[in-house]
């Protein structure tokens, strides 16, 4: 019948997830932040920039208070 199908179609989803769980480790371990920033555009990228050399952490929520005084 039409459940035998379900024992295949969980085994071939749990094997397509894996990848997205293990590089959320990988990032982790190796960036110390498991949330990688989209550098795809260019405003993204200046922004990554600009958080870099701000506080020195492109993944630290900037704001205000991160801008030096002149």
């Amino acid at each position: 019948m039409w459940f035998e199908i379900l024992p295949s179609f969980g085994i071939i989803t749990a094997v397509l997830s894996v990848p997205g769980f293990a590089l959320y480790g990988l990032h982790k371990l190796a960036l110390d932040n498991a949330y990688r920033r989209n550098t795809d555009e260019r405003w993204d990228r200046i922004m990554y920039t600009r958080d870099m050399r701000l506080t020195g952490n492109p993944y630290k929520c900037n704001g205000l208070e991160s801008i030096p005084d002149k």
